[in-house]
């Protein structure tokens, strides 16, 4: 089987995502690890009550980003399966948005290879979130994007264009897959748009 056919990703609009589903299509009995993230709507960002989350995505190129960071994660660790799911639409406190479950030989490779997956995802597939308080509502830059911004413009150059992929990932030489983000200021609210 190749290692494309060992790969779950999923975009779900509007479905809660089910853990099992995720973590039985990484079990194999070659592997002696499963590692897993579960990012979860918080009740607090800053001092303010969260009500919910809600996100957007380009759905089609988010998909050719992860196929791509799966890719690359497979060639920095030795990684059996990945699934990695993500909700759109309105994730409610308490609930899971994003889900990643990674199978290996050995448990270091998942651990790394999850992290890393998580931490890409953030910074660079074109899934946007809208954080609403009880007063008022903002999108949200994720973290990992904002630390990242000096290198976006050199990263699309430096990659050969979105999602290529055809770069190994070295541990302090990650690079966004899917090309530059603009962040555009107005009195509302902040928008990225590729």
């Amino acid at each position: 089987m190749a290692d494309e056919d060992r790969n779950l990703i999923e975009i779900l609009a509007n479905s809660p995502i089910d853990f099992n589903k995720y973590i039985g299509y990484v079990s194999s009995p070659k592997c002696g690890a499963i590692a897993t993230f579960a990012g979860t709507t918080r009740d607090t960002f800053d001092g303010k009550e969260v009500l919910e989350l809600q996100y957007e995505a380009y759905v089609p190129m988010a998909i050719r980003c992860l196929k791509s960071l799966c890719s690359s994660a497979r060639s920095s660790w030795d990684i059996h399966s990945i699934a990695v799911a993500h909700c759109l639409g309105t994730v409610p406190v308490g609930e899971t948005s994003v889900f990643v479950a990674i199978s290996s030989v050995h448990r270091a490779d998942a651990l790394d290879a999850c992290k890393f997956l998580i931490d890409e995802l953030k910074a660079s597939v074109p899934i946007w979130k809208k954080e609403v308080y009880t007063n008022g509502e903002v999108w949200k830059e994720n973290k990992e994007f904002i630390e990242r911004m000096p290198d976006l413009g050199k990263a699309s150059h430096d990659q050969g264009g979105a999602c290529s992929g055809k770069k190994k990932v070295e541990a302090h030489e990650r690079k966004s897959c899917c090309g530059t983000k603009v962040k555009v200021n107005d009195e509302s609210a902040d928008s990225c748009r590729f």
